[in-house]
């Protein structure tokens, strides 16, 4: 992914979210990359929201609901995918991650802004980022973790 085209969709994200009723924040490869870490491969922007704010986007953009059947250890009370964008944008509400056999609702307790030109981004301050890589537990969150400890 060139970096044009990761600019490019996050200020389609940024636009999308300008009336955005409550706290939201892009998560995973995505925040990684906000921070200045290397994300490694991206193939998406992981987005987490309120319902209230998913359904007025569903409202007003061409989202489907196609989750990865692959992610078992993740769920979400409401899930869409924007497609339009440079990099598919997922967006999670109720986000959910099954731990020792228990959904627990992922809950993020800090909120960073980052600046795009004119544009606002928000993202988990750096060392909650890596307590969630770490907490998902996969081996690229793994490595993801580990170039935002360098």
């Amino acid at each position: 992914m060139a970096d044009s085209e990761f600019a490019q969709a996050m200020a389609s994200l940024a636009d999308a979210m300008a009336d955005a009723k409550d706290d939201w924040w892009i998560i995973g490869s995505g925040a990684v990359a906000l921070h200045g870490a290397d994300p490694g491969p991206m193939s998406d922007i992981d987005v987490l929201l309120s319902i209230r704010d998913l359904e007025a986007l569903y409202k007003g953009l061409p989202l489907s609901d196609t989750r990865d059947s692959r992610k078992g250890q993740f769920l979400s009370q409401r899930f869409g995918v924007w497609s339009e964008p440079p990099m598919p944008v997922e967006f999670m509400a109720g986000f959910s991650q099954k731990i020792d056999g228990l959904w627990r609702e992922v809950k993020l307790n800090t909120r960073e802004r980052i600046r795009m030109g004119d544009r606002n981004l928000f993202v988990p301050e750096k060392s909650e980022l890596i307590s969630l890589l770490l907490q998902f537990g996969r081996p690229k969150d793994l490595m993801r973790a580990a170039t935002l400890s360098e």
